[in-house]
């Protein structure tokens, strides 16, 4: 499988204050919040980057990741995000080995149901170590994403 890594996300309790860290204290460029609401899962986000490096500050409203950040508090590195140039390949890939991919709550998803903010195509592995998770994004997509984010 072609991946890259891309950023981690991390659960805040408060997303403009924890921005407000960032670029004070890390000279972080903020991007504008987003907000992603599907199914029962809700966060506000924001992506910092410093140079290369990225992290998505993510700000739980209902949700798997509210009842995350409730038992276990902010800070929490939950995820490490790669991209792929091919999505539909990375998928298949993880079918062929007995992977199931999943959707944002823990589903099976289907190929057709590819998803996330901006209606890019996303995959979440199912979980298996703990509550980390590791997620695959189209890579032309979710840049295009990122710098329509930070415009």
């Amino acid at each position: 499988m072609d991946l890259k890594f891309s950023h981690v996300d991390v659960l805040v309790e408060n997303l403009e204050e924890v921005c407000a860290y960032y670029a004070k204290i890390l000279n972080a460029k903020i991007s504008t919040t987003q907000v992603w609401d599907r199914g029962g899962f809700h966060v506000r986000f924001a992506i910092a980057r410093m140079g290369q490096e990225r992290f998505m500050l993510v700000q739980p409203l209902a949700g798997n990741l509210r009842e995350l950040l409730d038992a276990h508090g902010e800070g929490m590195i939950y995820r490490h995000c790669y991209t792929t140039p091919d999505i539909e390949t990375a998928y298949d890939e993880l079918i062929a080995t007995g992977v199931q991919p999943e959707d944002e709550n823990g589903r099976p998803l289907t190929l057709e149901d590819l998803r996330a903010p901006g209606a890019k195509r996303i995959i979440w592995l199912p979980k298996r170590f703990g509550h980390f998770s590791i997620e695959i994004l189209e890579e032309e997509a979710l840049e295009a994403f990122i710098e329509s984010a930070f415009a």
